[in-house]
Protein backbone atom coordinates (compact mmCIF):
# COMPACT_ATOMS: atom_id res chain seq x y z
CA UNK A 1 0.00 0.00 0.00
CA UNK A 2 1.08 3.18 -0.61
CA UNK A 3 0.32 5.07 2.62
CA UNK A 4 0.57 3.87 6.23
CA UNK A 5 -2.21 1.88 8.12
CA UNK A 6 -0.17 0.23 10.84
CA UNK A 7 -1.31 -2.65 12.21
CA UNK A 8 -1.35 -2.38 16.06
CA UNK A 9 -0.98 -4.46 19.00
CA UNK A 10 -1.10 -4.11 22.47
CA UNK A 11 2.22 -2.85 23.12
CA UNK A 12 1.57 0.05 20.22
CA UNK A 13 -2.07 0.71 21.38
CA UNK A 14 -0.62 1.24 25.60
CA UNK A 15 1.98 3.68 24.18
CA UNK A 16 -0.14 5.50 22.18
CA UNK A 17 -3.03 5.81 24.99
CA UNK A 18 -1.87 9.11 26.63
CA UNK A 19 -3.01 11.43 30.19
CA UNK A 20 -5.65 13.32 27.80
CA UNK A 21 -7.11 9.63 27.02
CA UNK A 22 -9.65 9.78 30.16
CA UNK A 23 -10.90 13.43 28.29
CA UNK A 24 -12.37 10.87 25.24
CA UNK A 25 -14.86 8.94 27.54
CA UNK A 26 -18.56 9.72 26.96
CA UNK A 27 -19.05 12.88 28.22
CA UNK A 28 -21.26 11.91 30.95
CA UNK A 29 -19.66 13.72 33.92
CA UNK A 30 -20.49 17.16 33.09
CA UNK A 31 -24.42 16.01 32.60
CA UNK A 32 -25.94 16.76 36.04
CA UNK A 33 -29.36 17.22 33.91
CA UNK A 34 -32.16 15.36 31.83
CA UNK A 35 -34.05 15.80 28.46
CA UNK A 36 -36.93 13.62 26.87
CA UNK A 37 -36.15 12.76 23.33
CA UNK A 38 -38.71 10.57 21.78
CA UNK A 39 -39.78 9.22 25.42
CA UNK A 40 -36.23 8.55 26.26
CA UNK A 41 -34.70 10.32 28.95
CA UNK A 42 -31.24 11.60 27.96
CA UNK A 43 -28.18 13.41 29.38
CA UNK A 44 -27.12 16.77 29.21
CA UNK A 45 -24.78 19.46 30.40
CA UNK A 46 -26.73 21.51 33.08
CA UNK A 47 -26.92 24.75 31.71
CA UNK A 48 -25.67 24.02 28.68
CA UNK A 49 -26.74 25.35 25.20
CA UNK A 50 -29.01 22.53 24.65
CA UNK A 51 -30.43 22.34 28.23
CA UNK A 52 -31.43 25.80 28.16
CA UNK A 53 -33.05 26.18 23.98
CA UNK A 54 -33.21 22.49 23.01
CA UNK A 55 -31.60 23.63 19.20
CA UNK A 56 -33.19 27.12 19.25
CA UNK A 57 -30.78 29.44 20.76
CA UNK A 58 -30.91 32.94 20.11
CA UNK A 59 -27.94 34.14 18.13
CA UNK A 60 -28.16 36.77 20.87
CA UNK A 61 -26.90 34.58 23.11
CA UNK A 62 -24.51 33.23 21.12
CA UNK A 63 -23.23 36.57 20.61
CA UNK A 64 -22.63 36.76 24.34
CA UNK A 65 -21.38 33.87 25.05
CA UNK A 66 -18.95 33.65 22.35
CA UNK A 67 -17.97 37.21 20.84
CA UNK A 68 -15.54 35.43 19.04
CA UNK A 69 -17.77 33.68 16.72
CA UNK A 70 -18.36 35.34 13.25
CA UNK A 71 -22.26 35.07 13.05
CA UNK A 72 -22.97 36.73 9.96
CA UNK A 73 -23.62 33.27 8.44
CA UNK A 74 -26.00 32.52 10.61
CA UNK A 75 -28.19 35.67 10.15
CA UNK A 76 -28.92 34.91 6.89
CA UNK A 77 -30.21 31.03 7.66
CA UNK A 78 -33.75 30.38 9.58
CA UNK A 79 -34.57 28.17 11.70
CA UNK A 80 -38.13 26.11 11.65
CA UNK A 81 -39.54 23.75 13.67
CA UNK A 82 -40.18 20.07 12.60
CA UNK A 83 -41.10 16.68 13.70
CA UNK A 84 -38.23 14.42 13.27
CA UNK A 85 -39.47 11.53 15.83
CA UNK A 86 -39.37 13.99 18.28
CA UNK A 87 -39.77 18.02 18.26
CA UNK A 88 -36.67 19.84 17.38
CA UNK A 89 -35.41 22.90 15.12
CA UNK A 90 -34.17 22.98 11.80
CA UNK A 91 -31.28 23.48 10.81
CA UNK A 92 -29.17 22.80 13.29
CA UNK A 93 -26.34 25.32 14.16
CA UNK A 94 -22.74 24.52 14.95
CA UNK A 95 -20.72 27.57 15.24
CA UNK A 96 -16.50 26.45 15.99
CA UNK A 97 -15.83 23.76 14.80
CA UNK A 98 -12.59 22.01 13.53
CA UNK A 99 -12.31 18.59 10.99
CA UNK A 100 -10.29 16.31 9.10
CA UNK A 101 -10.93 14.05 6.02
CA UNK A 102 -8.76 11.42 4.56
CA UNK A 103 -10.39 9.53 1.76
CA UNK A 104 -9.24 6.26 0.48
CA UNK A 105 -9.51 3.72 -2.43
CA UNK A 106 -11.61 0.65 -1.02
CA UNK A 107 -12.80 -2.74 -2.51
CA UNK A 108 -16.14 -1.45 -5.24
CA UNK A 109 -17.63 -4.62 -4.10
CA UNK A 110 -17.37 -4.60 -0.38
CA UNK A 111 -19.26 -1.36 -0.99
CA UNK A 112 -22.03 -2.16 -3.10
CA UNK A 113 -22.23 -4.89 -0.14
CA UNK A 114 -22.74 -2.74 2.66
CA UNK A 115 -25.31 -0.46 0.73
CA UNK A 116 -28.97 -1.31 0.75
CA UNK A 117 -30.98 -2.64 -2.25
CA UNK A 118 -32.98 0.44 -2.43
CA UNK A 119 -30.40 2.63 -1.60
CA UNK A 120 -28.23 1.27 -4.59
CA UNK A 121 -31.41 1.70 -7.29
CA UNK A 122 -30.85 5.50 -6.79
CA UNK A 123 -26.54 5.88 -6.36
CA UNK A 124 -23.47 4.11 -6.38
CA UNK A 125 -20.61 4.10 -5.32
CA UNK A 126 -17.93 5.94 -7.60
CA UNK A 127 -15.74 4.34 -9.23
CA UNK A 128 -12.12 5.59 -9.93
CA UNK A 129 -10.61 2.67 -11.50
CA UNK A 130 -11.10 -0.67 -11.78
CA UNK A 131 -12.64 -2.68 -8.94
CA UNK A 132 -12.09 0.54 -6.54
CA UNK A 133 -14.64 2.76 -5.19
CA UNK A 134 -13.73 5.51 -2.23
CA UNK A 135 -14.30 5.73 1.30
CA UNK A 136 -14.25 8.96 3.81
CA UNK A 137 -13.21 8.78 7.09
CA UNK A 138 -13.50 11.87 8.57
CA UNK A 139 -13.31 13.08 12.29
CA UNK A 140 -15.12 16.10 13.70
CA UNK A 141 -14.62 18.26 17.03
CA UNK A 142 -17.77 20.11 17.26
CA UNK A 143 -16.36 23.10 20.14
CA UNK A 144 -19.46 24.67 20.41
CA UNK A 145 -22.63 23.87 19.27
CA UNK A 146 -26.57 24.26 19.48
CA UNK A 147 -26.02 20.65 21.45
CA UNK A 148 -23.09 21.46 23.33
CA UNK A 149 -19.74 20.30 22.46
CA UNK A 150 -19.00 16.67 21.12
CA UNK A 151 -16.79 14.71 18.84
CA UNK A 152 -18.01 12.29 15.92
CA UNK A 153 -16.21 9.94 13.50
CA UNK A 154 -18.13 9.50 10.26
CA UNK A 155 -16.85 6.71 7.45
CA UNK A 156 -19.11 6.88 4.82
CA UNK A 157 -19.19 6.04 0.84
CA UNK A 158 -18.66 8.49 -1.75
CA UNK A 159 -21.03 7.97 -4.35
CA UNK A 160 -23.10 10.04 -7.09
CA UNK A 161 -26.37 12.25 -6.30
CA UNK A 162 -29.72 10.47 -6.56
CA UNK A 163 -30.85 10.00 -9.78
CA UNK A 164 -27.89 11.62 -11.34
CA UNK A 165 -25.50 9.48 -13.68
CA UNK A 166 -22.75 7.82 -12.11
CA UNK A 167 -19.53 8.51 -14.68
CA UNK A 168 -17.45 7.80 -11.91
CA UNK A 169 -14.26 10.33 -12.10
CA UNK A 170 -16.42 12.79 -14.15
CA UNK A 171 -18.78 12.68 -11.17
CA UNK A 172 -15.97 12.63 -8.79
CA UNK A 173 -14.75 15.99 -10.41
CA UNK A 174 -17.91 17.67 -11.00
CA UNK A 175 -19.04 17.62 -7.27
CA UNK A 176 -15.35 19.08 -6.04
CA UNK A 177 -15.91 21.93 -8.99
CA UNK A 178 -19.62 22.51 -7.57
CA UNK A 179 -18.51 21.54 -3.87
CA UNK A 180 -21.68 19.37 -3.32
CA UNK A 181 -20.49 15.77 -2.41
CA UNK A 182 -22.95 12.36 -1.73
CA UNK A 183 -22.25 9.45 0.18
CA UNK A 184 -23.96 6.47 1.96
CA UNK A 185 -23.16 6.23 5.82
CA UNK A 186 -21.70 3.81 7.10
CA UNK A 187 -20.49 4.24 10.51
CA UNK A 188 -21.06 7.25 12.73
CA UNK A 189 -19.80 6.63 16.45
CA UNK A 190 -20.39 9.88 18.87
CA UNK A 191 -19.02 10.46 22.33
CA UNK A 192 -21.95 12.21 24.34
CA UNK A 193 -25.85 10.32 24.35
CA UNK A 194 -27.02 13.67 23.52
CA UNK A 195 -25.88 13.36 19.79
CA UNK A 196 -26.43 9.34 19.41
CA UNK A 197 -30.17 10.21 20.40
CA UNK A 198 -30.51 12.49 18.17
CA UNK A 199 -29.00 11.07 15.12
CA UNK A 200 -30.68 7.50 15.73
CA UNK A 201 -33.74 9.01 16.05
CA UNK A 202 -34.22 12.21 14.01
CA UNK A 203 -32.24 10.90 11.05
CA UNK A 204 -31.54 6.75 11.46
CA UNK A 205 -28.05 7.22 11.17
CA UNK A 206 -25.87 4.24 12.44
CA UNK A 207 -24.42 6.06 15.59
CA UNK A 208 -23.01 4.61 18.91
CA UNK A 209 -21.93 5.68 22.02
CA UNK A 210 -18.09 5.63 22.79
CA UNK A 211 -14.93 7.44 23.82
CA UNK A 212 -13.51 9.55 21.17
CA UNK A 213 -10.15 11.69 22.12
CA UNK A 214 -9.72 14.86 20.45
CA UNK A 215 -6.39 16.76 20.77
CA UNK A 216 -3.80 18.75 19.24
CA UNK A 217 0.32 19.04 19.33
CA UNK A 218 2.32 21.89 17.46
CA UNK A 219 2.31 19.52 14.38
CA UNK A 220 -0.73 17.39 14.43
CA UNK A 221 -4.28 16.34 14.82
CA UNK A 222 -5.20 13.05 17.20
CA UNK A 223 -8.44 11.63 17.23
CA UNK A 224 -8.47 8.15 19.44
CA UNK A 225 -11.35 6.05 19.51
CA UNK A 226 -12.12 3.59 21.91
CA UNK A 227 -14.21 -0.02 21.45
CA UNK A 228 -17.54 0.27 22.73
CA UNK A 229 -17.70 -3.36 24.06
CA UNK A 230 -13.84 -3.08 25.81
CA UNK A 231 -13.25 0.80 26.12
CA UNK A 232 -10.02 -0.13 25.13
CA UNK A 233 -8.20 1.91 22.04
CA UNK A 234 -9.40 0.56 18.91
CA UNK A 235 -8.54 3.32 16.23
CA UNK A 236 -6.05 6.36 15.93
CA UNK A 237 -6.38 8.55 13.18
CA UNK A 238 -3.47 11.38 13.39
CA UNK A 239 -2.96 13.96 11.13
CA UNK A 240 -0.68 16.20 10.18
CA UNK A 241 -1.95 20.14 10.51
CA UNK A 242 -1.12 21.74 7.11
CA UNK A 243 0.70 25.15 6.82
CA UNK A 244 -0.39 27.03 3.68
CA UNK A 245 -4.00 27.58 4.76
CA UNK A 246 -6.87 29.59 2.88
CA UNK A 247 -8.56 31.84 5.03
CA UNK A 248 -11.23 32.65 2.47
CA UNK A 249 -15.05 31.33 3.46
CA UNK A 250 -15.69 28.78 1.34
CA UNK A 251 -19.34 26.82 1.10
CA UNK A 252 -19.49 23.26 0.92
CA UNK A 253 -22.48 20.94 1.04
CA UNK A 254 -22.44 17.20 2.02
CA UNK A 255 -25.59 15.15 1.60
CA UNK A 256 -26.37 11.71 2.35
CA UNK A 257 -29.27 8.84 1.56
CA UNK A 258 -30.41 6.32 3.41
CA UNK A 259 -33.53 4.55 4.34
CA UNK A 260 -35.93 6.32 7.54
CA UNK A 261 -37.68 4.54 10.53
CA UNK A 262 -40.49 4.03 8.41
CA UNK A 263 -38.89 2.48 5.21
CA UNK A 264 -38.90 5.17 2.93
CA UNK A 265 -35.30 6.73 1.13
CA UNK A 266 -34.82 10.02 2.92
CA UNK A 267 -31.97 12.08 2.24
CA UNK A 268 -30.10 14.62 4.75
CA UNK A 269 -28.23 17.59 4.12
CA UNK A 270 -25.16 19.90 5.95
CA UNK A 271 -24.06 22.90 4.61
CA UNK A 272 -20.65 23.73 5.92
CA UNK A 273 -18.92 27.18 6.16
CA UNK A 274 -14.96 26.62 6.10
CA UNK A 275 -13.42 29.95 7.68
CA UNK A 276 -9.71 27.79 7.40
CA UNK A 277 -8.64 25.09 5.28
CA UNK A 278 -6.13 23.24 3.06
CA UNK A 279 -5.65 20.01 1.59
CA UNK A 280 -3.04 17.73 0.23
CA UNK A 281 -2.02 14.62 -1.84
CA UNK A 282 0.70 13.42 0.10
CA UNK A 283 0.01 10.28 1.82
CA UNK A 284 2.61 10.63 4.71
CA UNK A 285 0.23 13.38 6.09
CA UNK A 286 -1.90 11.03 7.38
CA UNK A 287 -1.52 7.78 9.58
CA UNK A 288 -4.30 5.41 10.24
CA UNK A 289 -3.76 3.63 13.10
CA UNK A 290 -6.01 -0.27 13.13
CA UNK A 291 -6.28 -2.35 16.62
CA UNK A 292 -8.46 -4.94 17.46
CA UNK A 293 -11.83 -3.78 18.20
CA UNK A 294 -14.93 -4.09 15.49
CA UNK A 295 -14.33 -0.20 13.77
CA UNK A 296 -10.84 -1.47 13.66
CA UNK A 297 -12.32 -5.13 11.86
CA UNK A 298 -14.75 -3.06 9.52
CA UNK A 299 -12.12 -1.06 8.31
CA UNK A 300 -9.89 -3.29 7.42
CA UNK A 301 -12.66 -5.28 5.88
CA UNK A 302 -12.62 -2.29 3.43
CA UNK A 303 -9.29 -2.98 1.77
CA UNK A 304 -8.57 0.45 1.96
CA UNK A 305 -5.71 1.34 -0.76
CA UNK A 306 -4.15 4.54 -1.77
CA UNK A 307 -4.93 7.91 -0.05
CA UNK A 308 -5.66 10.26 -2.71
CA UNK A 309 -6.51 13.48 -0.63
CA UNK A 310 -6.29 14.97 2.74
CA UNK A 311 -8.61 18.07 3.96
CA UNK A 312 -7.43 19.72 7.48
CA UNK A 313 -10.06 22.07 7.82
CA UNK A 314 -8.92 23.82 11.38
CA UNK A 315 -12.39 26.31 11.36
CA UNK A 316 -15.63 25.84 10.21
CA UNK A 317 -19.20 26.06 10.53
CA UNK A 318 -22.52 24.00 9.69
CA UNK A 319 -26.07 24.05 9.32
CA UNK A 320 -27.22 20.14 9.35
CA UNK A 321 -31.04 20.46 8.04
CA UNK A 322 -33.48 17.57 9.10
CA UNK A 323 -33.75 14.56 6.63
CA UNK A 324 -36.61 14.88 3.92
CA UNK A 325 -37.95 12.12 1.75
CA UNK A 326 -35.94 11.64 -1.22
CA UNK A 327 -39.29 11.56 -3.60
CA UNK A 328 -38.82 15.30 -3.20
CA UNK A 329 -35.29 15.81 -3.92
CA UNK A 330 -36.01 13.40 -6.92
CA UNK A 331 -39.28 15.31 -8.07
CA UNK A 332 -37.23 19.14 -7.66
CA UNK A 333 -34.73 17.52 -10.12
Amino acid sequence: MKFSILAATGAVLTALASASWATSLPDTERATNTTTIAGEAIPVVAGGLYDRYHSNPPLSVIAAEAPDVDLSWFRGLKKTKVDMGFESYSPNFYYRNSRVTAVYTADLDRLRELMPAEVLEQMQPLQVWPGRGLVALTAYAYHYCDNDSYNEIALSIVTNKPGDANLGPVTLVGQSMSKDFWGYVLKLPVNTELARVRGVVGYNLPKWLTGIGYRETDTSVVFEIADSQTGKLDVTLQTEKLSDLSNEPELVSNSFTNIGHSGELSYGYAVSRQLSHASSGDEDKVKLVLGEGSLSQYIASLDLGEMVKYEYVPDFQSALYAPSPLKTLLADD
